[in-house]
């Protein structure tokens, strides 16, 4: 099956792209969203981030206390290594899973760190596409939608690939900035998907 990963910083729109790539044909496999399942109450990886962090990184239904684990993983590169260690191969397995099921037109491997994470990713997708976007409107955009303060966000975006290298490492990009509309996003996103769609058509032949 043809592969793309899709990529992109925080408030980037990746999601919303991804949205309409899966309205029309496309499967996709969220990391972020097999992430949250992992570590939602009961979750598969809570009984190992009891143990690595303590009765602290849980909320009291049992789930990741994600304030408490954000604090401290975006001021502390060693807490974030533990966390990561954690999850990362748990989330690597229902990832492969969930791909070895997928029968859409072609499949989306959307993974917020697929730059951070190159070289293992180069291989295992046809194409990458990151969305770009300003760092000013990525910081705009999460304060609307979670309300954690500037200071906060940057300290998440700093963790993350700078804009140059994700873009650097790009094969497609769509531009979702300050200025794009709706309207030009879906359009940018469907002139990739026709053309994804042309190349996951000839792969099969």
């Amino acid at each position: 099956m043809f592969k793309i990963g899709l990529t992109g910083g925080i408030g980037s729109g990746k999601s919303r792209v991804a949205d309409m790539l899966a309205d029309w044909g496309a499967t996709l496999v969220d990391t972020d969203e097999i992430a949250r399942a992992l570590t939602a109450a009961n979750g598969a990886a809570m009984p190992a981030i009891a143990t690595e962090f303590g009765a602290d990184a849980l909320t009291p239904d049992g789930a990741l206390n994600r304030d408490w684990m954000r604090e401290r993983a975006f001021a502390d590169p060693a807490v974030r290594q533990r966390l990561e260690a954690v999850l990362h191969p748990i989330i690597s397995e229902e990832t492969r899973r969930q791909a070895a099921a997928a029968t859409g037109s072609y499949l989306v491997f959307v993974v917020p760190l697929l730059v951070e994470s190159l070289q293992r990713w180069r291989g295992r997708v046809d194409r990458i596409c990151v969305v770009d976007c300003d760092p000013d409107t990525q910081v705009a955009r999460v304060q609307a939608r979670s309300g954690l303060t500037e200071p906060a966000i940057r300290r998440i975006m700093a963790a993350q690939a700078a804009r140059q290298v994700r873009l650097e490492s790009a094969d497609d990009v769509i531009i979702n900035d300050g200025a794009t509309t709706p309207e030009q996003l879906r359009a940018q996103a469907k002139t990739l998907h026709d053309r994804w769609l042309a190349l996951a058509t000839t792969q099969g032949r």
